[in-house]
């Protein structure tokens, strides 16, 4: 049964770090690929029910797994800027092949179009619903191990999969958020206690102006957090892109059956 988790009227916080430093200007401005192949990458358009409208899907299988038939899934939650149709963009298939290819165990990425409303209902559009009862189904129907779920997001997205997990405990195996835009008095940070059981995953850039919260949120997870460091970067993908080696290995160990 869904665990409400009552909204307190604190929006999701979203923060952006002073000036850094020289060195984090000059060596950091800039995401990093991994030099692998992408396998197959589809961006699909899909009814939702929850949302009351069509909405882009991305879906991305590691190369040499065909096309992902029986692999489990990372939802991917996609932060305010992103959209699924930047994933591939992003180098999302050719991180997923780079950490297959470094001994991770296969899974694929599958990611829908939540808008800006930090994946929380908003009148009759319900992001948060679509990807409990929804994506589930649409990874079955394209072949997936529907059972065997986590998420991974970042920074309004890293709210919403950790929001996520707290309503609805052992739904994911295991959450990887990045500079999840959290705030000491909302939902997320105040319902952490409801993640007992669920392995955590937290990166933010020292130089992020989230850092403070995020910190904040993970002293007060039940649990010791199962991944994730604070390193020298900003809240973007230059410093995400460096963190999603360490954290697809993560997920990948979750998802092992």
């Amino acid at each position: 049964m869904r665990r409400r988790i009552l909204l307190s009227g604190a929006a999701a916080v979203t923060g952006f770090a002073g000036i850094a430093g020289y060195h984090l200007r000059a060596y950091y401005q800039d995401p990093v690929v991994p030099d692998a192949p992408a396998g197959e990458q589809r961006l699909l358009r899909l009814p939702s029910a929850a949302r009351g409208r069509t909405v882009d899907v991305y879906t991305a299988v590691p190369a040499g797994y065909g096309s992902g038939h029986g692999l489990p899934v990372c939802l991917i939650l996609h932060g305010g800027t992103k959209r699924p149709e930047d994933f591939a963009d992003l180098g999302f298939g050719r991180f997923l092949t780079d950490a297959v290819r470094r001994g991770a165990p296969p899974f694929v990425l599958v990611g829908a179009e939540g808008d800006r409303l930090a994946w929380r209902p908003s009148g009759g559009d319900d992001p948060q619903q679509m990807v409990r009862q929804e994506m589930p189904v649409w990874c079955g129907q394209l072949g997936y191990d529907r059972t065997r779920l986590a998420a991974w997001g970042w920074s309004m997205g890293g709210y919403g999969a950790l929001l996520l997990a707290e309503a609805y405990p052992g739904f994911v195996k295991a959450v990887a958020a990045f500079s999840p835009a959290v705030s000491p008095y909302d939902d997320v940070t105040g319902s952490a206690g409801l993640l007992r059981g669920t392995p955590i995953g937290l990166w933010c850039g020292k130089q992020d102006g989230l850092v403070d919260n995020v910190r904040n949120l993970e002293r007060r997870l039940p649990e010791k957090k199962a991944a994730g460091e604070y390193g020298d970067g900003r809240h973007n993908f230059a410093f995400w892109s460096r963190m999603m080696p360490g954290a697809f290995d993560f997920i990948a160990g979750a998802l092992r059956t």
